[in-house]
């Protein structure tokens, strides 16, 4: 019997499966109403679809639990069709697909180490470290003085993302960027 996991030890960032296929929680909560039976209230990404719906499931319901494991990977090069990855251990060569990782691919370099969830062996997605320091290669000029307003401008940095910067950032400056939210951080 596959190894179950029940809706008591659900955790964000854990992996499910239902209806066939795998599943993400996003966030959870568990609900012990006055009337009636305890259920819980979640919110689930599918991993094949990376559609977000919400679900409820009854306290104590069972589910398949799905093997997931991260490793370092080096990124080595995107084909337009495909990102390509190396596996830091065992120097195996694999592909996701570009489609898969539109919103990281545009905060990685080449040779950049970042981690990949294999899910059931499979790569499913790549987590990004928590900031990347990244080259402003397009923005209007900066202007001496406007230091402490909160005024931003866009600047396109060299891996092709678009972030909001201080007025003071100009073409060449080295900034510190938050991917997951595409942010500004600081000067690098």
């Amino acid at each position: 019997m596959a190894d179950q996991v029940d809706t008591n030890s659900f955790k964000n960032g854990m992996h499910i499966e239902l209806d066939g296929k795998v599943w993400r929680i996003l966030e959870f909560q568990h609900v012990k109403p006055g009337k009636g039976g305890a259920f819980v209230r979640t919110k689930l990404r599918g991993l094949e679809s990376n559609a977000v719906v919400d679900k409820t499931f009854r306290a104590g319901e069972k589910f398949p639990r799905v093997h997931t494991e991260v490793k370092n990977v080096q990124y080595l090069y995107e084909d337009g069709t495909e990102a390509h990855f190396m596996d830091g251990e065992t120097y195996e060569q694999f592909t996701v697909p570009t489609s898969d990782l539109e919103d990281e691919l545009t905060f990685m370099q080449p040779n950049a180490t970042v981690q990949v969830l294999a899910v059931n062996g499979k790569p499913s997605s790549v987590q990004l470290p928590a900031s990347v320091e990244l080259t402003v290669v397009e923005t209007e000029p900066g202007v001496k003085g406007d230091t402490v307003s909160n005024v931003t401008k866009p600047a396109t940095l060299e891996t092709g993302a678009v972030v909001q910067v201080p007025l003071f950032v100009n073409v060449g400056d080295k900034l510190k960027v938050d991917p997951k939210e595409k942010r500004y951080i600081s000067r690098a």
